[in-house]
Protein backbone atom coordinates (compact mmCIF):
# COMPACT_ATOMS: atom_id res chain seq x y z
CA UNK A 1 0.00 0.00 0.00
CA UNK A 2 2.93 2.34 0.66
CA UNK A 3 3.92 2.03 -3.00
CA UNK A 4 0.42 3.16 -4.02
CA UNK A 5 0.78 6.28 -1.87
CA UNK A 6 4.21 7.02 -3.36
CA UNK A 7 2.92 6.58 -6.92
CA UNK A 8 -0.05 8.84 -6.19
CA UNK A 9 2.21 11.54 -4.74
CA UNK A 10 4.55 11.37 -7.74
CA UNK A 11 1.59 11.59 -10.14
CA UNK A 12 0.34 14.71 -8.34
CA UNK A 13 3.67 16.42 -9.02
CA UNK A 14 3.99 15.50 -12.71
CA UNK A 15 3.12 18.07 -15.38
CA UNK A 16 -0.09 17.36 -17.32
CA UNK A 17 -1.12 14.53 -14.95
CA UNK A 18 -1.20 16.40 -11.62
CA UNK A 19 -4.49 16.05 -9.68
CA UNK A 20 -6.40 14.76 -12.70
CA UNK A 21 -4.43 11.53 -12.45
CA UNK A 22 -3.35 11.28 -8.82
CA UNK A 23 -6.74 11.50 -7.09
CA UNK A 24 -8.46 8.87 -9.29
CA UNK A 25 -5.35 6.66 -9.13
CA UNK A 26 -5.32 6.77 -5.33
CA UNK A 27 -9.07 6.33 -4.96
CA UNK A 28 -9.35 3.40 -7.39
CA UNK A 29 -6.37 1.74 -5.71
CA UNK A 30 -7.94 1.70 -2.26
CA UNK A 31 -6.92 5.06 -0.77
CA UNK A 32 -9.69 6.96 1.00
CA UNK A 33 -10.88 9.86 -1.22
CA UNK A 34 -10.17 12.44 1.50
CA UNK A 35 -6.61 11.20 1.96
CA UNK A 36 -6.09 11.04 -1.81
CA UNK A 37 -7.44 14.60 -2.09
CA UNK A 38 -5.37 15.96 0.80
CA UNK A 39 -2.06 14.41 -0.28
CA UNK A 40 -2.55 15.25 -3.95
CA UNK A 41 -3.38 18.89 -3.22
CA UNK A 42 -0.45 19.30 -0.81
CA UNK A 43 2.11 17.72 -3.12
CA UNK A 44 0.78 19.42 -6.26
CA UNK A 45 1.12 22.76 -4.46
CA UNK A 46 4.62 21.75 -3.32
CA UNK A 47 5.56 21.05 -6.95
CA UNK A 48 4.54 24.60 -7.78
CA UNK A 49 6.63 26.03 -4.96
CA UNK A 50 9.67 23.93 -5.89
CA UNK A 51 9.31 25.00 -9.51
CA UNK A 52 9.17 28.68 -8.52
CA UNK A 53 12.31 28.31 -6.41
CA UNK A 54 14.39 26.49 -9.01
CA UNK A 55 13.06 27.96 -12.28
CA UNK A 56 15.07 31.15 -12.06
CA UNK A 57 18.22 29.32 -11.00
CA UNK A 58 18.15 26.75 -13.81
CA UNK A 59 16.96 29.22 -16.42
CA UNK A 60 19.88 31.53 -15.54
CA UNK A 61 22.31 28.64 -16.08
CA UNK A 62 20.72 27.43 -19.29
CA UNK A 63 20.57 30.92 -20.83
CA UNK A 64 24.34 30.63 -21.29
CA UNK A 65 23.65 27.94 -23.93
CA UNK A 66 22.90 29.76 -27.23
CA UNK A 67 20.42 27.15 -28.53
CA UNK A 68 18.44 27.22 -25.27
CA UNK A 69 18.50 31.02 -25.16
CA UNK A 70 17.11 31.25 -28.70
CA UNK A 71 14.40 28.67 -27.92
CA UNK A 72 13.53 30.29 -24.57
CA UNK A 73 13.32 33.80 -26.03
CA UNK A 74 11.03 32.63 -28.83
CA UNK A 75 8.71 30.64 -26.55
CA UNK A 76 8.55 33.26 -23.81
CA UNK A 77 7.86 36.09 -26.29
CA UNK A 78 5.03 34.14 -27.93
CA UNK A 79 3.58 33.09 -24.57
CA UNK A 80 3.68 36.60 -23.17
CA UNK A 81 1.81 37.98 -26.19
CA UNK A 82 -0.99 35.48 -25.58
CA UNK A 83 -1.12 35.54 -21.78
CA UNK A 84 -0.24 39.08 -20.69
CA UNK A 85 -3.43 40.81 -21.98
CA UNK A 86 -5.57 38.18 -20.27
CA UNK A 87 -3.65 38.49 -17.03
CA UNK A 88 -3.92 42.28 -17.08
CA UNK A 89 -7.70 41.89 -17.33
CA UNK A 90 -8.26 39.17 -14.69
CA UNK A 91 -5.05 39.38 -12.63
CA UNK A 92 -4.46 36.78 -9.91
CA UNK A 93 -8.10 35.58 -9.91
CA UNK A 94 -7.57 34.58 -13.55
CA UNK A 95 -4.47 32.64 -12.54
CA UNK A 96 -6.48 30.83 -9.87
CA UNK A 97 -9.30 29.99 -12.31
CA UNK A 98 -6.80 28.79 -14.92
CA UNK A 99 -5.24 26.39 -12.40
CA UNK A 100 -8.65 25.32 -11.05
CA UNK A 101 -9.89 24.02 -14.40
CA UNK A 102 -8.90 20.32 -14.38
CA UNK A 103 -8.02 19.96 -18.06
CA UNK A 104 -4.74 19.04 -19.76
CA UNK A 105 -2.36 22.02 -20.08
CA UNK A 106 -3.98 23.79 -17.15
CA UNK A 107 -2.84 23.27 -13.60
CA UNK A 108 -0.25 24.24 -11.03
CA UNK A 109 2.82 23.57 -13.18
CA UNK A 110 1.57 25.54 -16.20
CA UNK A 111 0.25 28.29 -13.91
CA UNK A 112 3.61 28.52 -12.17
CA UNK A 113 5.48 28.77 -15.46
CA UNK A 114 3.06 31.45 -16.65
CA UNK A 115 3.39 33.44 -13.42
CA UNK A 116 7.16 33.15 -13.63
CA UNK A 117 7.24 34.31 -17.26
CA UNK A 118 5.06 37.29 -16.36
CA UNK A 119 7.40 38.05 -13.43
CA UNK A 120 4.51 38.04 -10.97
CA UNK A 121 4.99 38.22 -7.25
CA UNK A 122 5.94 34.69 -6.13
CA UNK A 123 4.11 34.74 -2.79
CA UNK A 124 0.89 36.10 -4.26
CA UNK A 125 1.09 33.75 -7.25
CA UNK A 126 1.75 30.73 -5.05
CA UNK A 127 -1.27 31.62 -2.89
CA UNK A 128 -3.62 31.89 -5.88
CA UNK A 129 -2.14 28.83 -7.57
CA UNK A 130 -2.69 26.86 -4.34
CA UNK A 131 -6.31 28.05 -4.20
CA UNK A 132 -6.72 26.88 -7.81
CA UNK A 133 -5.19 23.51 -6.89
CA UNK A 134 -7.65 23.21 -3.98
CA UNK A 135 -10.62 23.95 -6.25
CA UNK A 136 -9.34 21.54 -8.92
CA UNK A 137 -8.88 18.89 -6.22
CA UNK A 138 -12.50 19.27 -5.14
CA UNK A 139 -13.74 19.06 -8.74
CA UNK A 140 -11.61 16.00 -9.53
CA UNK A 141 -12.64 14.28 -6.29
CA UNK A 142 -16.34 14.79 -7.00
CA UNK A 143 -15.94 13.55 -10.58
CA UNK A 144 -13.90 10.58 -9.34
CA UNK A 145 -16.50 9.55 -6.75
CA UNK A 146 -19.53 9.97 -8.98
CA UNK A 147 -17.75 8.71 -12.07
CA UNK A 148 -16.72 5.64 -10.09
CA UNK A 149 -20.29 5.04 -8.93
CA UNK A 150 -21.61 5.35 -12.49
CA UNK A 151 -18.85 3.10 -13.82
CA UNK A 152 -19.65 0.43 -11.22
CA UNK A 153 -23.36 0.63 -12.01
CA UNK A 154 -22.66 0.37 -15.72
CA UNK A 155 -20.34 -2.58 -15.26
CA UNK A 156 -22.81 -4.42 -12.99
CA UNK A 157 -25.71 -3.87 -15.36
CA UNK A 158 -23.74 -4.52 -18.55
CA UNK A 159 -22.14 -7.80 -17.60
Amino acid sequence: MLLTYIKMIILSMLPVIELRGSIPYGYFNGINIFIAFFLSVIFNSCASLILFIFLEFFNHLFLKIPLYKKFFDKISERSLKKVKPKFEKYEYIGLMIFVAIPLPATGAITGTIGAWLLRLDIKKSFFFISLGVLIAGIIVSIITIYGGIFAKLFIKTSF
